[in-house]
């Protein structure tokens, strides 16, 4: 970790391989300034992997990444203690958080962090990558709030890209706030609501059986990906209403 007066840059990496007993061990498991990684007790054979905050961030400046992997046969999830708040911070310009995920053949990976939140005047850029090797399974969710109670939203520019054996099968952005191009709060994008999330699972079965694309209720959408994937894309007025569609979705898809 290092903090040279214009913001912190850490790195908090995982990684996951099978222990030849039918579990999951991490022989890396290693946080830095804001990102604490602690180990929980699973239900099951796979890892359970959490990120605690330890410092408030990102604020504007920081550069901070996750780099998670999960070796062939291996089984892991990592959430978060608490949503991740953006503020604007002392020092100028804006923040970076960047997450790169990859999923060898027959590993699993599930990425379900809590939302991240976009603070009035905060400017935040999150790039999320995903790399699945044939035979991979993943499940990632993303949740934006734009703002918290009573103020405006911060500028927050959020990528996403998934790849499947080696070809690309997502690759999305969403600029929003001050200064974002037009439109972003309108009826083609979130037509004046606050909070969006996307569900991104692969499964290798969805290449004989892909999903079908329509509605899930008022605000949220499945679609098929050019792979073995499926999107789901939702808007809603409050966090709670986005979490609860999200996960009406994940049951649908047998997460």
């Amino acid at each position: 970790m290092s903090d040279g007066g214009a913001g912190v840059t850490a790195t908090a990496r995982v990684i996951a391989r099978t222990d030849g007993r039918g579990g999951t061990s991490l022989p890396v498991l290693d946080g830095e300034g804001p990102l604490a990684l602690r180990r929980v007790r699973s239900a099951g054979s796979g890892a359970h992997v959490m990120i605690v905050g330890a410092m408030s961030g990102p604020l504007g400046g920081d550069r901070l990444a996750v780099e998670a992997s999960a070796g062939t046969g291996a089984r892991l999830l990592i959430g978060s203690a608490a949503a991740t708040l953006a503020l604007p911070g002392q020092a100028k310009g804006e923040a970076r958080y960047d997450v790169r995920l990859t999923v060898e053949e027959e590993a699993e990976l599930y990425w379900l962090p809590e939302q991240l939140i976009s603070a009035a005047a905060s400017e935040l850029r999150t790039t999320t990558r995903a790399d699945v090797a044939r035979g991979g399974r993943l499940v990632l969710r993303e949740e934006q709030v734009l703002g918290r109670s009573g103020e405006e939203t911060g500028r927050l520019s959020s990528r996403l890209t998934v790849r499947v054996a080696g070809r690309p099968v997502l690759d999305q952005e969403l600029n929003c706030g001050p200064d974002a191009p037009g439109g972003w709060g309108g009826p083609a994008v979130l037509a004046g609501l606050r909070n969006v999330g996307q569900l991104v699972v692969v499964r290798p079965e969805f290449a004989r059986n892909p999903v079908t694309a329509g509605p899930l209720g008022e605000h949220a959408a499945l679609l098929p990906l050019p792979g073995p994937a499926a999107l789901v894309t939702a808007v809603a007025p409050d966090a709670l209403r986005l979490r609860r569609l999200l996960d009406e979705a994940a049951q649908t898809l047998n997460c």
